[in-house]
């Protein structure tokens, strides 16, 4: 409010003038305002705890959902490594089965025969001894089949045979050690056995072919007492990682000629197996290694990964690691791990516990 002074004419202030400003609509409106911001800020705080828990339950969906995937992911794996297996199984058992049934009927003869010859062998020196002077005609067919090459080499061809059966005995233990039925509890298992079966099935990968000579196997076993473990399963990891191995060497001399490889005898294409006590005595290590191409650190990061696969399309999955993996380390609680470089090959080790497997599996 301003006052203005009023001077009459001897010039003494005789009355004053005044001009007041009605301010409460002013007064109204600061009031009205600080409530609306005190609202806003209210409001906004609000938002802010409601964005906050929002995004708290966001984020738990969020793992959630990862945790549910990765769930799947795992029992996805575990149907299909159970279905190969299972395939796998089948398949070797029936080959096995199908070997078995000849296999029965030459090892059954095979000694009968051999008696047999020999009787007749007898009865032909009975004969000689009897007619020393035999009859022109038997003396021309005797010539004619070569008789005493006959009665060398016969009893020699039908111990040839008796290899082969036994050969052929080995190649159905072997597939059928290889395609054992797990139970659902551990078994004792030898190691060194489930290795040889298992190079048996990829015997036929290891010859030489048009792209490179044969890959030479180098096996290194020391004494190892039998594991409590799934056999079935470990012989399904030693297969992936001995498959994965012809393939890097198969894909190493891409860059060179057949007649270079060849050549280069001092440095051949290679897989040497190893097997070993740890340092306790705890643990048997296998070691499965290669001198192929070998592989970057970014690759090695992820080979362990579902579906990651450093293959052309139609010539990989990208599970056999992550099966592997799930196998040794969820089902027999042991370590899976890989060291490699480029240049240098790779070498994937395997460490299974001697004791308590079977609490633990």
């Amino acid at each position: 409010m301003d006052g203005q002074p009023i001077s009459n004419s001897e010039g003494i202030v005789s009355q004053y003038t005044l001009l007041a400003t009605d301010i409460t609509l002013r007064k109204q409106s600061e009031l009205e305002l600080r409530e609306a911001k005190r609202l806003l800020e209210q409001t906004n705080q609000a938002l802010d705890v409601r964005v906050q828990e929002r995004t708290s339950e966001l984020f738990q969906e969020k793992e959630r959902a990862e945790h549910a995937f990765h769930e799947l992911q795992h029992i996805q794996l575990q149907l299909i490594q159970s279905e190969k297996m299972s395939a796998l199984g089948n398949l070797v058992a029936g080959v096995a089965h199908e070997i078995n049934n000849p296999l029965g009927f030459l090892a059954g003869n095979l000694r009968p025969a051999k008696d047999y010859i020999q009787d007749l062998f007898g009865l032909i020196d009975l004969y000689q001894e009897k007619y020393p002077t035999p009859d022109p005609d038997i003396c021309a067919q005797t010539e004619a089949i070569d008789l005493e090459y006959l009665r060398e080499d016969l009893p020699k061809l039908i111990s040839s045979m008796q290899e082969g059966v036994n050969r052929l005995k080995h190649i159905s233990t072997s597939l059928r050690i290889f395609s054992r039925t797990d139970t659902d509890r551990p078994v004792s298992f030898n190691i060194h056995q489930g290795l040889d079966s298992t190079l048996l099935i990829l015997k036929h990968r290891l010859l030489a072919n048009e792209i490179r000579p044969e890959i030479e196997v180098v096996k290194a076993y020391s004494d190892l007492p039998t594991i409590k473990c799934y056999a079935g399963q470990l012989n399904q990891v030693f297969l992936n990682l001995l498959a994965n191995a012809i393939d890097a060497l198969e894909a190493s001399p891409q860059e060179h000629s057949f007649e270079t490889l060849q050549a280069n005898k001092a440095n051949p294409r290679r897989i040497k197996i190893c097997t070993k006590l740890s340092e306790n005595g705890q643990r048997a290590v296998i070691s499965i290694a290669d001198n192929g191409p070998g592989m970057t650190a970014e690759v090695k990061a992820r080979i362990f990964d579902q579906s990651f696969t450093t293959k052309e399309v139609g010539k990989g999955t990208g599970l056999g690691l992550a099966i592997a993996r799930q196998i040794v380390v969820e089902k027999h609680r042991g370590s899976l791990y890989c060291d490699s470089q480029v240049g240098r090959g790779a070498e994937f080790v395997i460490e299974l516990n001697l004791n308590g497997i079977e609490s633990e599996c």
